[in-house]
């Protein structure tokens, strides 16, 4: 019952809900994996800190495609 209450709630608000509850979910693993890897520069070898910059700049980009990619779905939801 608590199931079918949060889903006709969710679904009340924005026609993509999950699409956009999984987004959300994608952009806070994202951000944890960021902060992860800004951790590692303090301990990590020379050598390695070339291979922790390339993830951070993947991070980076795929923290920069989930944004865009919510704030198309919100574009969409408001016009």
């Amino acid at each position: 019952m608590f199931l079918l209450t949060m889903t006709v709630a969710a679904s009340a608000f924005h026609e993509n809900t999950f699409a956009v509850f999984e987004l959300k979910e994608q952009l806070q693993m994202l951000y944890i994996n960021m902060w992860e890897l800004l951790h590692q520069l303090e301990y990590v070898t020379p050598e390695q800190r070339e291979v922790v910059y390339e993830e951070i700049d993947n991070i980076k980009q795929q923290i920069i495609k989930t944004i865009d990619l919510l704030l198309e779905h919100d574009q969409h939801q408001h016009k």
